[in-house]
């Protein structure tokens, strides 16, 4: 099962309590899963599609709950001929003019009248969206009718499909309502996509929604990934150090034995031949190391000034 259909079956499982979000959903699904056609006499039926069974049994429900009104499911395959952009894997629901489609379109903002007739709307009606957790179950509705989500494991990119620009651009301007979210659209073979690349603003639009689940498990995804990426980098950071010391400590040995051949090492203070010497017979210690194995013991700098002052010398003959 793919990440977008568990998430869509999450979602499928919220029952909104209030009845303006409840309106709102059906709106949203109707709007991005549905499509208006003519039924003779002037009348309308509502089709909407989906492949997802969890979806079809939600909206069903839930419109009858809300319009007191039954739909007509039927499967593609029976259909993919006679109802065109049918597909053989999809469920097709039905509202029926005797079942008050046109009612339920006047409710939506879908169905409006202009110069004294019927004509259909194309964006989104701003009467359903006015309160926040109405804008939450719109976006709900319009993700669970074209919506996708990548696996966080692979890639980072969530997406709703709309069959115009003017419906993308209003349902952006409804994302953009919530804090620290901006989809962006584009314009894809069948239609436009309002889309998101960016992984907490994708992880913020799932909690937005309602999927709960699937949002602490993107979450926890996230913080494994980045776990991983750090001890990477720590682990090439400490690779870079070690190759730093090594490089250092050649250098120093070079000049330890360049004093050694020039001059010998009684050349050098007490101090600085004690530091000369157990470089000498340490290559491989750090500097900290280093100066644990003098006696006294020397601190970290106190290793490096010495080892500075050798450096300088050598460089003097």
């Amino acid at each position: 099962m793919s990440y977008a259909t568990e998430t869509k079956n999450e979602l499928a499982h919220i029952e909104p309590e209030k009845k303006c979000c409840m309106l709102a959903e059906i709106a949203g699904f109707m709007r991005f899963a549905g499509s208006v056609g003519l039924a003779g006499g002037g009348k309308f039926r509502i089709v909407m599609t989906t492949p997802n069974l969890a979806v079809v049994r939600h909206y069903k429900k839930l419109i009858k709950t809300y319009f007191d009104v039954e739909t007509e499911i039927t499967v593609g395959a029976n259909e993919s001929k006679s109802l065109k952009g049918a597909k053989a894997n999809e469920y097709i629901i039905r509202i029926e003019p005797a079942n008050n489609s046109e009612m339920i379109l006047r409710e939506m903002g879908i169905l409006m009248v202009r110069e004294g007739m019927n004509a259909i709307s194309d964006g989104i009606y701003d009467g359903l969206i006015r309160t926040k957790c109405c804008r939450k179950a719109y976006l709900r509705g319009a993700f669970l009718a074209s919506g996708t989500i990548n696996n966080p494991e692979n890639s980072y990119h969530y997406e709703i499909t709309a069959s115009t620009e003017t419906q993308a651009k209003d349902l952006r301007r409804l994302i953009n309502t919530f804090v620290d979210i901006s989809p962006k659209i584009v314009e894809r073979k069948n239609g436009y996509g309002i889309y998101l690349k960016a992984r907490e603003q994708i992880a913020d639009t799932l909690a937005i929604m309602g999927a709960s689940k699937q949002y602490f498990d993107y979450l926890d995804v996230i913080m494994k990934k980045d776990m991983v990426s750090t001890a990477r980098k720590v682990e090439q950071l400490d690779l870079v150090n070690m190759d730093k010391a090594i490089h250092a400590a050649e250098r120093q040995i070079a000049d330890i034995k360049k004093i050694e051949e020039k001059r010998g090492l009684d050349y050098l203070s007490a101090k600085l031949k004690e530091v000369a010497l157990a470089r000498l017979d340490n290559p491989d210690l750090g500097i900290e190391e280093l100066g644990q194995v003098l006696d006294p013991p020397l601190s970290k700098s106190g290793v490096n000034n010495r080892l500075r002052r050798i450096s300088e010398i050598a460089k003097g003959l």
